[in-house]
């Protein structure tokens, strides 16, 4: 049995009490004081997050854009220095393997690279996957960067603030999807105006040696700002309430982008992926299960796997359920059928053996208010 990897970050965790996990053969925090505290703390003022797991790979050589292009469903020929897209990796079924960021960046020295990040359950599947291209591609360079590097995610109202007094760049003019590499503190370090909570906020990459240097910035820059760390519990609850899929619970292969109502990720017109011809067939058929937003009564939080009924009648599956801290109530992302996905269709969920009423309700569940 290997021994879990390790974040740069990870000697600190630990000295503030964090319990860790095994998440995707990481030791990752969970939570340090409480969920519950750690996510209101991102939705009101900030929360900073240790994501040095998930997977970041560079693409170097004058093809990686006609690379990437070929085998995403997002076009990336198009995309623009500074720029970043959300996209997925498919199989030739047209079930999804990953979803990723593709960023298009370019250096003080006018070098251009694209970087890939992807989610740490997956970082060994698509490197292998991406390895099987690379073959016929003499002018790309594939790196994976992942553990030459650390990622540290700052969302919530008080970001702009708090980053803006740790690096050269100014982010306050930086627009959503957008990514510069800039400097902190004479190091290099990349910033975008990306996250996974539904707040504003930026995800730093700095070399793995400056990890708890910029940590421990982070702290100093935003006293008074109400900051906390934060951990994957929060990370989770926030992502549900933003109605974010997650690979493994919403996206999986056997999980086809329109059902995950991400068609929006898909570029079918005048291109060739692995998946595109399965794509166009699937977008064209009646659709065997949507994703959907739930709202439970009572406090009883649906699970994973969980039935979703109609008449007594097995119509769904819960994928992910929490007590949402914000809206105070049991809330939870399900695929059902189609003829039971219209809003404020009454259902029913099977909480370890006991009904509960629920109701489809829109998506996100939150939304972070205009103009913060």
């Amino acid at each position: 049995m290997h021994p879990l990897a390790k974040t740069p970050l990870h000697d600190w965790h630990v000295d503030q009490g964090a319990r860790m996990v095994d998440f995707a053969g990481w030791s990752m925090p969970v939570q340090y004081r409480s969920i519950v505290d750690e996510h209101l703390a991102t939705r009101r003022a900030a929360g900073v997050f240790d994501i040095s797991h998930m997977g970041r790979l560079r693409f170097d050589g004058p093809g990686s854009a006609a690379l990437l292009d070929r085998v995403l469903t997002r076009r990336v020929s198009d995309l623009a220095p500074g720029c970043i897209r959300y996209s997925l990796v498919t199989d030739d079924q047209g079930g999804i393997l990953d979803d990723v960021l593709v960023y298009h960046l370019q250096t003080p020295s006018d070098r251009l690279y694209h970087l890939m990040v992807v989610n740490a359950s997956n970082r060994q599947k698509i490197v292998r996957w991406l390895e099987t291209h690379l073959a016929t591609a003499d002018d790309v360079q594939m790196q994976d960067r992942t553990e030459q590097t650390a990622m540290i995610s700052v969302q919530g109202p008080a970001a702009v603030q708090i980053v803006t007094a740790l690096v050269s760049a100014k982010v306050s003019d930086l627009g959503y999807y957008r990514g510069v590499v800039t400097e902190q503190f004479g190091r290099p370090c990349t910033v975008s105006r990306t996250g996974y909570t539904g707040e504003d906020g930026f995800e730093l990459i700095v070399r793995a040696e400056d990890a708890p240097g910029v940590w421990q910035n982070m702290f100093r820059a935003s006293r008074g700002t109400g900051i906390m760390a934060a951990g994957l519990g929060a990370r989770d609850t926030l992502r549900l309430e933003a109605g974010m899929p997650l690979y493994g619970h919403e996206l999986s292969e056997r999980i086809d982008p329109y059902q995950a109502s991400l068609g929006f990720a898909v570029n079918l017109k005048d291109r060739s992926f692995p998946g595109r011809d399965a794509l166009v067939r699937i977008k064209n058929e009646p659709q065997t299960l949507v994703r959907v937003g739930l709202e439970l009564e009572g406090r009883r939080v649906a699970r994973q796997h969980d039935r979703v009924l109609r008449d007594g009648q097995a119509v769904g599956q819960i994928t992910s359920g929490t007590f949402s801290p914000m809206l105070r109530k049991p809330i939870a992302m399900a695929y059902v059928q189609p003829s039971v996905s219209d809003l404020e269709a009454p259902l029913t969920v099977d909480i370890r053996g006991r009904s509960h009423e629920a109701r489809v309700v829109p998506l996100p569940f939150y939304k972070r208010p205009t103009g913060q």
